[in-house]
């Protein structure tokens, strides 16, 4: 590849990679807070609430970024509020890539980490409560170290949804070269202009991430 195919190649692979690592993290910590109250709570309509954690899932990425759209535009009240204090719109930006990222793995790992959390063994943990552990505690070294391998998970999984967002994406970030201009959505346009070449060393590089992450996680698996 010549310098400007070098180029192409390059900008797509490191906003992918800047989207998937901070939308991995915002989703492990919302999924962990959701499935850490969600495992402990009893209320009326816990099923439907449960039932919107999940609907991501379902629904074509297409649909997901178009409600984000209609949720976070420039004609909604959350769309006006972030313009005026970020003074530039959420949509058409990488950090609406972030965003869509975030809402299609969070079932993924929701789902993850209240398995995780299921599997404790609640004589565990009323035993930890007879001695005086306090909640915190209790999580931090009790229920935290027994959920780690589902921890692990989770976080896979959220990346590597991340990393192959491409529907809900397109719909609210838009594929501007440079800025918003993702693996999946790059991938699209080379396969549409017949840069076989180029698909062709995006589809290697993705193979390559989600190739060392699965290894990786084999690895701290066997440990």
């Amino acid at each position: 590849m010549n310098a400007v195919s070098w180029e192409s190649f390059w900008a797509p692979v490191r906003l992918s990679l800047q989207v998937s690592l901070l939308a991995s993290v915002i989703v492990l910590v919302l999924g962990l807070f959701a499935a850490w109250g969600m495992s402990r709570a009893s209320f009326r309509g816990k099923l439907l609430v449960e039932t919107a954690f999940m609907l991501p899932l379902v629904l074509p990425p297409t649909v997901v970024g178009f409600l984000l759209l209609v949720a976070l535009g420039r004609n909604s009240w959350v769309g006006r509020l972030a313009e005026a204090i970020l003074h530039a719109p959420i949509v058409f930006s990488w950090g609406a890539a972030v965003i869509a990222a975030v809402v299609v793995a969070f079932p993924l790992v929701y789902q993850t980490l209240k398995t995780g959390f299921a599997s404790v063994d609640r004589d565990l943990t009323d035993a930890a409560r007879s001695i005086g552990a306090d909640e915190w505690q209790l999580f931090r070294y009790v229920t935290f170290p027994l959920i780690a391998p589902s921890f692990a998970a989770a976080y896979i999984l959220g990346f590597a949804r991340g990393l192959g967002e491409f529907g809900a994406t397109l719909m609210i970030a838009g594929n501007i070269p440079g800025r918003t201009q993702t693996i999946p959505t790059a991938m699209y346009v080379a396969v549409d202009v017949g840069d076989t070449a180029l698909a062709w060393a995006w589809t290697g590089a993705m193979l390559s991430i989600s190739f060392l992450m699965l290894l990786f996680a084999g690895r701290k698996r066997s440990l």
